[in-house]
């Protein structure tokens, strides 16, 4: 029977960890790694029998590779703070700690609440991801935003879901975008990529098309104009922080 070790990266999470940690329970330790938090959130956790490291904030990707470092098995089960596993998922989990696992790495479906909505359609939706693997042949890969876990070798779907609770209201998701699109925009100034005035023009409005109109959005209600909507905001801030950064970069102006 393979042993897992449940990680999540933590900071300021005392609303979210509760939920979460309580999902992981089919793992056989529960590893939180916490970047200086001043929510209670270690405590917490301590509280609720996670071991909890605290370690200084190292970017997304290079945070969940520490976390997978300090547990004590091979098969670490990621989850970020504001998700939970669903029954089906914990079920399955169970199931496969019976038998010999036959991949390096398992995924789910993802399904977000946002708004008090659960999300269908929109891009959102099933948004498979990479949660269980063996992390002798995964790891995190990612520098700025968007990591990700890549596999050397096969990986499998579990039945189940992760859960996402996301943003409560607009403004929230506003200020992650402004968040998201910093770290993107040093991305792709790092990587050479420019925008230029046709592509920041015309990406926007395509994005927006794209999640309302293309990948059914509409079928979401007021909160799938929202995603839309956001989602072009997105393109919009992180190329006009990216073309700002560039020209600063070109003045000699450093951040």
């Amino acid at each position: 029977m393979p042993q897992i070790s449940a990680t999540v990266i933590t900071h300021n999470e005392a609303k979210n960890i509760e939920r979460a940690i309580h999902s992981l329970r089919a793992a056989d330790e529960i590893v939180v790694v916490d970047a200086n938090s001043t929510d209670g959130t270690r405590e917490l956790a301590s509280e609720l029998g996670a071991r909890v490291v605290v370690h200084p904030w190292a970017g997304f990707a290079a945070q969940k590779n520490f976390a997978s470092d300090q547990a004590r098995h091979d098969w670490i089960l990621s989850l970020d703070a504001d998700e939970e596993l669903n029954a089906d998922a914990r079920h399955s989990i169970g199931e496969w700690k019976s038998s010999a696992p036959a991949a390096a790495g398992y995924r789910f479906a993802r399904r977000a609440l946002y708004l008090g909505r659960w999300i269908l359609h929109s891009g959102w939706y099933p948004d498979y991801k990479v949660r269980l693997f063996n992390r002798r042949r995964a790891q995190w890969k990612g520098a700025y935003v968007h990591e990700s876990v890549v596999v050397d070798g096969p990986v499998e779907t579990l039945p189940g879901e992760i859960l996402h609770y996301t943003c409560d209201s607009p403004d929230e998701h506003r200020q992650r975008i402004e968040f998201y699109t910093d770290l993107a925009a040093r991305e792709m100034l790092d990587r050479g990529e420019r925008a230029g005035l046709l592509r920041r023009f015309l990406a926007p409005p395509w994005v927006f098309a794209n999640a309302f109109f293309l990948r059914l959005g509409l079928l979401d209600g007021h909160q799938g104009f929202l995603i839309a909507w956001m989602a072009a905001r997105y393109v919009r801030r992180k190329y006009a922080k990216a073309a700002r950064l560039r020209r600063d970069a070109d003045l000699g102006v450093e951040h």
